[in-house]
């Protein structure tokens, strides 16, 4: 239904009658060359509100003299542009919302937010989400913008959304208006020049004389080329002149540290590492191969400083054994750009709040999917697709919040290979695909239990995005590298006493790191700790081959897809692969094969033991490591592929660096694990297999699932166990009520033969996640040492054990959870008929304990009696 045009007035009754008076719902945008000009006209607008009762929001956030003087009739709301594009723009929303309909807005000079957002584009975007809110809401709101401070584009960004846009010139100390556009209203003379003389205005209707006025005009600011430009180009087209020219070391540093506030991110410990390990010429480095403005976020900027680390340090070279990169970088108000020129910013804030906050994340996640991004954006993308050609690329998250000390938001959201195959067009579509599917990833319900839970969830996020040529070879129709993993500089979870924490580890495999990095079913990589690489946490024979790697993740060039293929086939000679360095004979399988007449086959288990005991590259891998943990002065996580070249010479392509969230080693306190509990007061208790340091941890809730019952479910009914499960979790707020979750397999699993397949969402209020071996069937335990999963458990501080009943010192008493009540059905009355598979057990009154001691490598869960008195 259309808007009523209800007209009300500027305060000039002489300025009125040239633009037939303002409407509610109005826009008002003043292009400038003063913000006394502007004040000008903010006054008597404002006053003759106020005699009209009207209601007058004043939003002051700019560093120039405040427009209003103070009046108790005047509400003013005080914000700070440096909090980020979405924190200033959903406050703006939010008192809008809670001012109601009606009001008479004032907000500062919009070309202020330059200095906290440096760019054009999120000015525009600012008001494309403002200004039609407004107008919803029947208000009359005046803005400024300094003329020339502005690319063409945002001010016609600008116009094309506002309903009133006026020209206002001081030349001479005359002051002249132009409107430009108002919506709705047309007089002869409306869109010619008036001059002011006190408060009445005349238009300059002689043609000699307005021809004068606009040449004159037209000339002043900055010349039309510089104008096509974002302010953001334009500061660092001023950067790279001056350092053609020779400046001071201060004002050197002055540019350093503000373009790092605008490129690398809020957190001060990131932007200090930032400062001392990147240059000038770093950042216009980065600057020429960025997509867009804004941040380039947690993964990239971990990435750039952790390899200037090792470029710049002289005790190694580090220039040969690093593979040089070429990444592209996709800024983050791209990401909020494309939520804008879509319409969804309503959605948006539907989503922040409590109701809507997992529901309506649902519905935007899906129309992220399928959105559109602007012509300029697209045209950017393009640059990206030719320079890579039909080289395999991949897109990474690289959010605000992600890779920072104590939040990695580790596998929270998506990286998508691109095997970049087929036309440019169709290159071009798998790409965008790509950049829509990591951008819709952010609200995963992962994602969103992670932020709520560590209370981020009204933080902004904005995602960034790290686009990497994919580190390999082509071997046939495949491409991949030697070897990928992951390396921790601290190896909390040691499984020897003799093991030393501060040699750290790896996590080796053949092929793509997503087996490294992801807990993958029925596989397993090689852990590797670099003081004794040899050392496994499984011996003999059969562990040796059950407990290894036995597929490859691979792109199939010819597919123009992801893929998983054997090991065997990758070991075989066509595939260049030089197997005695990657793995060991397995002579008994080629002998089984042999009598069944299937001989001359060569069976490999790859252990990399030939590399871990022949080749320099633990130690190399240590030492990069270590430095990388000393120049940020603390433990450091990091993802790596390994190619080799001549030899045995090797480079390292350094695809990730974070900080390293662990839970120490107790705080260097023994837990003194005692060795006279009666057998059965004994939970469970085994040696070594566990992740979380010293603990002793009161215990009030059990959560068990049979692995019996839980075999002989179907598919579905598996899958309603995990949802239980969540449930569970949501009423078992580990503060009130701490929680052990104990199952068959590998809890989070997306095969449930292996195991209960929850999310992590579904199991983070447990203070202790316990994994139980069954032998007889697949459901094993990982230990997933450098997974995505290990750091969720890490950053959520669970405690982790895995429990092996072939060991000798492994005790698991079933039985005592079968003692008490089962309250499953009184707490979920619902999931009854699942009582003989989920047994909750309330132990408060029996004094539970969980005790582990890093040192001996110990595990007890025990209940002992409490003391009389």
């Amino acid at each position: 239904m259309e808007k009523i045009p209800i007209r009300v007035s500027t305060g000039l009754e002489s300025f009125d009658s040239v633009i037939d008076g303002l409407r509610i719902g109005d826009n008002v945008v003043w292009q400038v060359d003063y913000i006394a000009d502007y004040r000008s006209f903010v006054t008597p607008f404002v006053q003759r509100a106020l005699s009209e009762n009207r209601m007058v929001v004043y939003l002051c956030f700019a560093q120039h003299e405040p427009l209003l003087d103070e009046d108790e009739r005047v509400t003013v709301y005080h914000l700070d542009a440096s909090s980020g594009f979405e924190s200033f723009s959903s406050e703006v929303y939010s008192i809008a919302a809670r001012e109601g309909e009606g009001v008479f807005y004032v907000f500062d000079s919009l070309s202020d937010l330059l200095s906290a957002w440096a760019t054009d584009l999120m000015i525009g975007n600012f008001f494309r989400i403002i200004c039609p809110y407004l107008y919803q809401l029947n208000t009359v709101a005046y803005f400024a913008l300094v003329r020339e401070n502005h690319s063409f584009r945002t001010v016609a960004r600008i116009r094309e959304t506002t309903q009133v846009l006026l020209d206002v010139y001081n030349a001479d100390n005359k002051i002249y208006v132009h409107p430009l556009k108002v919506k709705g209203r047309h007089l002869p003379t409306m869109f010619l020049p008036h001059l002011k003389r006190g408060d009445s205005f005349s238009p300059v209707t002689r043609s000699v004389d307005t021809g004068r006025l606009l040449h004159y005009f037209s000339g002043k600011g900055l010349d039309s080329a510089t104008r096509n430009l974002d302010y953001w180009d334009r500061l660092f087209i001023h950067v790279e002149e001056l350092l053609h020219r020779t400046i001071h070391r201060e004002e050197k540093r002055n540019l350093l540290d503000h373009l790092c506030e605008i490129m690398i991110g809020r957190e001060e410990r990131i932007r200090s590492l930032a400062r001392k390990h990147l240059t000038l010429e770093d950042l216009l480095n980065i600057k020429a191969r960025l997509i867009g403005t804004g941040y380039i976020g947690g993964k990239a900027v971990g990435m750039m400083i952790a390899r200037n680390m090792l470029l710049q340090d002289r005790s190694f070279d580090w220039h040969n054994c690093l593979e040089p990169h070429d990444s592209f970088f996709i800024g983050s108000d791209v990401f909020y750009t494309y939520i804008v020129e879509n319409g969804w910013w309503k959605l948006r804030m539907d989503q922040k709040t409590r109701e809507g906050y997992f529901e309506v994340a649902k519905v935007l996640r899906e129309k992220m999917l399928d959105g559109r991004f602007p012509e300029e954006i697209e045209e950017q993308f393009w640059r990206v697709i030719e320079y890579f050609g039909q080289s395999p690329i991949i897109v990474r998250s690289s959010s605000l919040l992600e890779d920072a000390f104590g939040n990695a938001f580790a596998g929270k959201y998506e990286s998508i290979f691109c095997v970049n195959q087929g036309t440019p067009e169709e290159r071009y579509r798998q790409f965008r695909e790509a950049i829509r599917r990591v951008y819709a990833s952010t609200l995963n319900e992962d994602a969103l239990a992670y932020r709520l839970q560590r209370g981020l969830e009204k933080h902004d996020e904005q995602m960034a995005l790290l686009v990497q040529r994919v580190s390999g070879s082509y071997r046939k129709d495949c491409f991949f590298p030697d070897l990928a993993g992951v390396g921790l500089s601290y190896n909390t979870f040691v499984w020897k006493k003799e093991m030393d924490p501060r040699a750290g580890m790896l996590r080796l495999v053949l092929g793509l790191g997503t087996r490294a990095v992801n807990r993958v079913e029925n596989d397993y990589p090689r852990i590797v700790p670099l003081d004794v690489p040899l050392l496994r946490p499984h011996s003999g024979e059969n562990d040796l081959r059950r407990y290894s790697q036995h597929d490859v993740d691979v792109l199939n060039i010819s597919r123009n897809e992801f893929e998983t293929i054997p090991a065997a086939d990758v070991l075989s000679e066509d595939m260049n692969i030089r197997s005695e360095l990657v793995g060991v004979r397995d002579y008994e399988s080629e002998e089984q094969l042999k009598e069944r007449g299937r001989g001359g086959q060569r069976k490999w288990i790859l252990t990399f033991d030939g590399l871990l005991s022949e080749n320099p590259f633990p130690q190399v891998m240590q030492k990069m490591l270590k430095t990388l943990e000393r120049k940020y002065s603390y433990p450091v996580d990091i993802e790596f592929t390994v190619n080799f070249t001549r030899g045995d010479s090797f480079q390292i392509n350094l695809v990730q660096c974070r900080p390293l969230q662990t839970r120490g080693e107790g705080k260097g306190i023994q837990v003194v694990i005692p060795s006279d509990v009666p057998e059965s007061q004994i939970l469970f208790q085994s040696e070594g297999n566990f992740m979380g340091g010293s603990l002793v941890q009161p215990v009030k809730r059990l959560v068990y699932v049979d692995s019996e019952e839980y075999s002989r479910l179907s598919l579905s009914e598996k899958y309603d166990i995990a949802r239980l499960i969540g449930r569970l979790n949501r009423i078992s707020r580990r503060e009130e009520c701490p929680a052990i979750l104990l199952g068959p397999g590998r809890w989070g699993t997306t095969t449930p033969s292996l195991g209960v397949p929850v999310r992590f969402a579904e199991i983070n209020q447990f203070v202790a996640l316990v994994e139980i071996a069954y032998m007889t069937g697949s459901l094993m335990p990982e230990l997933s040492f450098g997974t995505h999963f290990f750091q969720d458990l890490v950053e959520t501080d669970i405690f982790y054990v895995a429990l092996f009943p072939e060991r000798e010192e492994f005790l698991f008493n079933v039985g005592l959870i079968g003692k008490g009540e089962n309250r499953l059905p009184l707490l979920l009355p619902e999931c009854g008929r699942y009582e003989k598979t989920v047994f909750v057990r309330d132990v408060d009154a029996e004094n539970f304990l969980l005790m582990a001691d890093i040192v001996s490598r110990k595990v007890l869960c025990y209940t002992f009696p409490k003391s009389g008195g």
